[in-house]
């Protein structure tokens, strides 16, 4: 059977439907902190001066059965150096520019507790018995390339190479272990500002490495996109994804492949009113694409992970900013490893390692606007090979979902309902678990692999997606 989640707009015949609308599903946070700035710990790790965005990539090598952090801080900031936390939320946050930054190195194998090894290879003040990989690097991308035949280039990576303002370029890196990358090799071709996350991975379809990273336009940040067919020499960067005004600006936006579309979750910047109370915070989104090079948000306007209570000094850890990974499959969960801090983006913050999941395949559904009133979804057309259909739903207590199948003229030839899930629903739609419900046809489809419309009508039930012998008919 085939899947197709409803945050892909192609599926359905926008003209048709009718008070039906798509929102995000909620990452839930499990609210544990894994590890955070040990500059003030004890015993200190001195080089974890400001996490500041942190950029996590986290990932899993099933090879050697480990989780892998690499996250981007800063090993040198003096106001942050200077100033003692306490003292912290009576002053404004003044960054210096001899800052720097580096990429760190923390390690799992459970995901869950994370240690940080002295690696021996950076010297900071004297000794290597830190976790830092390279110093005056900033916003570093690495994957894991499974595809590559070379074992000595199975970790990638990609970073801005930042000594000191205007002296910067792009810079990449090849390791067997992830941890040894040797000397870093400055990249040919285009060079974007990339002062954000540089996010990169290999295109399933194409094969080619696609870097997503930020320009500027307008005085905004934008996400844009550069490629390489062999990590070496890069095309010009290109925009692919511009936020609303000063208001909601992308400034990261890790990207992963899922049930053949893409999806991204861009960091989103609120500047434009000072007066606002999200004013200089960093809200998660989550983003689509079927090609990596024109993307929107799923949902517009809705956070995919909420920020913690709360403001400086007292608020909770992820109050003010976060930056996720890409999700790290656990069981039947999408893991989201992410970095939040507790302040203002411009002004001090701590930040701390932590996570959230939601279930498999559910990111967003499709629920009424009015809830006092059935809602309608049409699908453009689908071969449909037989009449197995299914539905990822969570059904309220009252819930309904009627299918109907109507050929090239509009008649209906077959309708069905979704069946007992042998679990009667005890809130509204929303309260309980996703779960697939088969559609009881009141017959069988008049002629299989013939082109159909789906139509849905329901009530009390969100829509996640829907899988069957089916295929599309034509280009989304």
């Amino acid at each position: 059977m085939k899947k197709y989640l409803f945050l892909d707009r192609g599926i359905f015949n926008g003209r048709y439907m009718t008070n039906a609308k798509v929102e995000l599903a909620s990452i839930q946070k499990e609210g544990a902190v894994f590890f955070r700035e040990d500059f003030f710990a004890d015993p200190p790790r001195k080089w974890e001066v400001r996490y500041d965005n942190g950029y996590p990539n986290v990932l899993y090598d099933s090879k050697e059965k480990i989780y892998r952090c690499y996250y981007t801080l800063f090993i040198h900031d003096r106001d942050s150096e200077n100033t003692p936390l306490k003292e912290r939320a009576a002053k404004t946050y003044v960054p210096g520019s001899d800052r720097v930054t580096a990429l760190c190195y923390a390690c799992s194998t459970d995901g869950i507790h994370w240690e940080k090894p002295e690696l021996g290879l950076v010297d900071f003040k004297g000794n290597k018995r830190n976790n830092i990989l390279y110093a005056y690097v900033h916003g570093t991308g690495v994957f894991l390339d499974e595809e590559e035949l070379d074992p000595k280039r199975r970790y990638k990576l990609v970073t801005k190479v930042d000594y000191a303002p205007g002296c910067g370029y792009m810079a990449v890196g090849f390791s067997a272990d992830g941890i040894h990358f040797g000397e870093l090799k400055k990249w040919t071709g285009g060079q974007p500002r990339a002062d954000t996350h540089n996010f990169v991975f290999r295109e399933e379809r194409t094969g080619r490495f696609v870097l997503i990273t930020r320009i500027w336009k307008n005085g905004q940040r934008i996400a844009a996109r550069c490629e390489s067919s062999d990590f070496l020499n890069w095309t010009e960067p290109q925009e692919i994804f511009r936020g609303r005004g000063f208001e909601d600006q992308i400034y990261s936006m890790p990207v992963f492949r899922y049930n053949d579309i893409y999806l991204g979750v861009p960091s989103v910047y609120h500047e434009g009113d000072t007066a606002d109370k999200d004013y200089d915070t960093v809200d998660l989104r989550l983003a689509w694409s079927v090609d990596t090079l024109d993307w929107e948000e799923v949902a517009f306007g809705e956070n995919f992970m909420d920020r913690g209570k709360g403001t400086y000094p007292d608020g909770e850890f992820d109050c003010g900013c976060i930056y996720s990974s890409a999700p790290v499959p656990i069981g039947d969960r999408l893991y989201f490893y992410y970095m939040g801090g507790n302040g203002r983006h411009t002004d001090y913050r701590e930040t701390s390692f932590s996570r959230g999941y939601i279930p498999k395949d559910c990111f967003a559904y499709y629920r009424q606007k009015d809830p006092m009133r059935e809602a309608v979804l049409s699908a453009n057309p689908f071969f449909f090979r037989s009449s197995r259909l299914e539905f990822l739903t969570e059904r309220g207590r009252s819930g309904s979902i009627l299918a109907e199948l109507t050929d090239e003229s509009g008649r209906i030839c077959l309708t069905g309902k979704t069946g007992d899930t042998g679990t009667e629903p005890e809130g509204n739609a929303g309260s309980g678990e996703p779960r697939w419900e088969t559609v009881l046809w009141d017959g069988t489809i008049p002629e299989e692999g013939k082109i159909y419309t789906l139509r849905i009508r329901f009530s009390d039930v969100f829509l996640y997606g829907m899988r069957g012998d089916m295929e599309a008919a034509g280009n989304k």
